[in-house]
């Protein structure tokens, strides 16, 4: 198997610690708090957003002992959006291993090889596969809201907070994700290389090569759909805490 250095991983979510050792940046982890680093995030607007729903008192949307007997199907819809976005990263065609993929007839002389592998593929599947989580998410956020909003005072006042910090911070959010895929290509490069530089010595050496052709490609898979995995974790905290409010409440 092909593998790289390895660097100390960071703590936090696993997004964050897979991250960090597949990549070659060095970030420190940050000393400021959670709170310190949303309000840097927020801007005067958005503070005027929050402070209304928080000292609003919202009206109810409808019945509250209409909107608990179908709590169930809430929990069934979070497992199913869950489940189906996990899949949807399993069996991407881009990310299925060597042996699940249909390998391509060379015209020169009618072996069957591999297609050359270039990264604008698997940046296009990363950033598609990051269109349906936030589609899906996004969906799932706003149906459970109006789950909450049928609830409590309380609960229907943390429905308006949690659309608003869906509005103020997933610009943000947006644009840090989208960086993950230009991360990924460093370690989609350094990959190749340590398996060229491999089979160089083996060649130079006389040694029989070490590793099969091409095995560092089904590693990068394996590591790019473990991040997206972990990615969908990120992105789904905010529906697993109004999924929590509403067992609750």
């Amino acid at each position: 198997m092909v593998q790289v250095p390895q660097r100390t991983a960071l703590s936090g979510p696993a997004l964050i610690r897979l991250l960090a050792r597949l990549t070659a940046l060095d970030v420190p982890e940050s000393s400021q708090s959670i709170s310190d680093r949303l309000s840097q995030w927020l801007g005067w607007t958005d503070a005027i957003g929050l402070s209304t729903a928080l000292n609003g008192n919202p009206p109810l949307s409808g019945a509250g002992a209409g909107a608990r007997a179908v709590s169930n199907a809430e929990e069934k819809e979070c497992v199913r959006v869950r489940s189906s976005l996990a899949s949807a990263i399993v069996r991407d065609g881009t990310l299925a291993p060597t042996r699940q993929r249909k390998p391509v007839r060379a015209p020169q002389d009618g072996a069957d090889v591999e297609a050359p592998a270039d990264y604008a593929v698997f940046r296009q599947s990363y950033l598609s596969l990051q269109q349906g989580m936030e589609t899906g998410i996004a969906s799932l956020r706003s149906r459970l809201r109006a789950m909450l909003a049928a609830r409590t005072p309380a609960m229907a006042r943390l429905a308006v907070v949690d659309a608003v910090m869906e509005r103020s911070l997933s610009p943000r959010e947006r644009n840090l994700l989208a960086a993950v895929p230009d991360l990924l290509a460093g370690h989609f490069d350094r990959l190749r290389e340590a398996e060229r530089a491999a089979r160089a010595h083996a060649d130079a050496s006389g040694d029989a090569p070490a590793v099969k052709p091409g095995a560092w490609l089904d590693v990068f898979r394996k590591d790019m759909q473990s991040v997206l995995l972990a990615e969908l974790d990120v992105r789904f905290q905010p529906a697993e805490g109004l999924l929590a409010a509403l067992r609750a409440s």
